[in-house]
């Protein structure tokens, strides 16, 4: 299993995503990008925290979820409208306590949606490989 918790600052991390394949995309040096997203979808992190441009909350503050949802979800969807980008989420969340975020990520981005049962190493890479011949071909 993979270690986890602590920030998770998603929609910083999608829009560096997309900023690294418009680069790609610019130099040539690729024509289709898939982001690869493996996470439980649950951000704690607000993207104006995670860029430097406000404090982090205070110690014991909890974080606005419904806003991070929307920020996390309307990134999201500027992911989808960029030419030649996929989403790829592979969904780690507990059955026990699935709130469904990472699925709604995925439709959010217009992206593929999998539900990862083990996050071992060799279990990434196989769903990633099937995953990613599947965008391949649609």
């Amino acid at each position: 299993s993979r270690p986890g918790g602590g920030g998770s600052p998603l929609a910083h991390a999608l829009s560096t995503a997309a900023r690294t394949g418009i680069n790609a995309q610019k130099s040539g040096d690729v024509g289709k990008v898939v982001v690869c997203c493996i996470g439980d979808g649950r951000a704690n992190v607000p993207l104006d925290v995670s860029l430097g441009n406000a404090p982090p909350a205070e110690s014991g503050a909890k974080p606005d979820r419904a806003a991070l949802k929307e920020e996390l979800l309307n990134t999201a969807k500027q992911l989808a409208a960029l030419p030649g980008f996929s989403l790829l989420m592979l969904d780690t969340e507990n059955k026990f306590v699935s709130t469904g975020l990472a699925k709604e990520i995925a439709d959010a981005a217009q992206g593929k949606y999998f539900k990862l049962p083990k996050t071992t190493e060799a279990a990434i890479a196989e769903l990633t490989t099937g995953a990613i011949g599947q965008l391949k071909t649609s």
